[in-house]
């Protein structure tokens, strides 16, 4: 009788289920025949959009030399997106770093099958970026607008166009699933990546240095497949990042602007508040620091829910007056409003 409760229970929430479900297709289908053109969002074509960015976006390759144990080289293909930007009058193509990390023989393809030898002018490994030249003819240029990602909302949805497993030309969709992210990956050292995009749109390899657009054609941040096993989790390079150092990149072939604590810690949480005897459960806790910076390092090492943490040391819960959580908190804040050798108030 429970059982059959449950099952009675359940077909009632398909039915629900269904109901809304053709609603959604009513509001957001609509039926040509046998060809369904999908409207999202002030009427947004998504198959109007994909054939207006397609010819943007390039495959990159390049060949990566490696060595054996007897150091014998041997050589592999590595493979990603890019998509092409006009720099006061200069076209370029943006790109991941780690797609083109150590790479020889760079080259770049358009939607079209052309391809053309391309060479690095500027990458900044700390951000993820790279800004390729190449000597493709002004016909096939088709750069994209760039647009601060500093509006952008949780939520709000974006489109991924790149080149996925070296399928070409292909097209994701989905959300803005959270803002301020800090990731850290083998290419930095250690250097947290600041401020990036968390998507639901799905990311694989080589979708890398792709663009993440808005439903306006508009790109809102550069993907990147660099963080291992997200299970279904998007990550992108904010485009103000972009904008903040594309001259520095084209010009100088880097960028130095990045400031850090150069300190170590581990975010607060409620259990570490408690083996410390302290009500703040927010924050950032200080592991280690250069004692020029004025902070506190850790005194000692405690088993935390299974952690071993360095705690005693000073927990930063504000610069300048702003709230810090985490080290999602503090590594955006010192990347968006911070310069090196700058003085800040923690």
């Amino acid at each position: 009788d429970d059982l059959q409760t449950e099952l009675s229970t359940l077909q009632g929430r398909i039915a629900e289920l269904q109901t809304q479900l053709s609603t959604i297709q009513e509001q957001n289908v609509t039926y040509l025949g046998q060809n369904v053109s999908y409207f999202l969002d002030e009427n947004v074509s998504l198959s109007a959009l994909y054939k207006q960015v397609k010819e943007s976006v390039v495959i990159v390759r390049g060949i990566l030399v490696q060595y054996d144990l007897f150091r014998r080289p041997y050589y592999t293909q590595i493979q990603g997106s890019g998509f092409a930007y006009n720099f006061t009058t200069q076209d370029v193509i943006v790109t991941n770093y780690h797609v083109v990390q150590n790479a020889i023989n760079i080259t770049i393809t358009f939607a079209n099958g052309d391809g053309y030898a391309a060479t690095v002018l500027g990458s900044d490994p700390f951000e993820d970026l790279a800004v390729l030249s190449a000597d493709a003819p002004p016909s096939e240029w088709k750069p994209l607008a760039i647009a601060s990602s500093s509006t952008l909302e949780v939520g709000d949805p974006v489109i991924a166009v790149g080149n996925p497993y070296g399928l070409a030309g292909s097209m994701t969709t989905g959300m803005v699933s959270a803002l301020g992210r800090t990731i850290t990956e083998d290419i930095t050292g250690g250097y947290p990546i600041a401020s990036v995009i968390q998507t639901s749109a799905p990311i694989n390899p080589g979708n890398s240095g792709g663009p993440l657009l808005s439903y306006r054609g508009q790109v809102v941040g550069i993907t990147t497949a660099i963080v291992s096993d997200s299970q279904g989790l998007g990550f992108a390079i904010p485009s103000s990042t972009i904008l903040r150092e594309i001259e520095s990149l084209v010009k100088k072939g880097s960028y130095d602007q990045h400031s850090s604590l150069g300190a170590t810690g581990t975010d607060m949480t409620y259990e570490i508040a408690k083996a410390m005897g302290t009500n703040v459960t927010y924050g950032w806790l200080v592991a280690t620091a250069p004692t020029e910076t004025g902070l506190r390092g850790g005194t000692k090492q405690a088993l935390i829910s299974g952690n071993v943490v360095t705690s005693g040391g000073d927990i930063v819960i504000a610069i300048n007056g702003t709230r810090i959580k985490n080290i999602d908190d503090l590594s955006s804040y010192l990347e968006e409003n911070t310069l090196p050798d700058q003085i800040v108030n923690l």
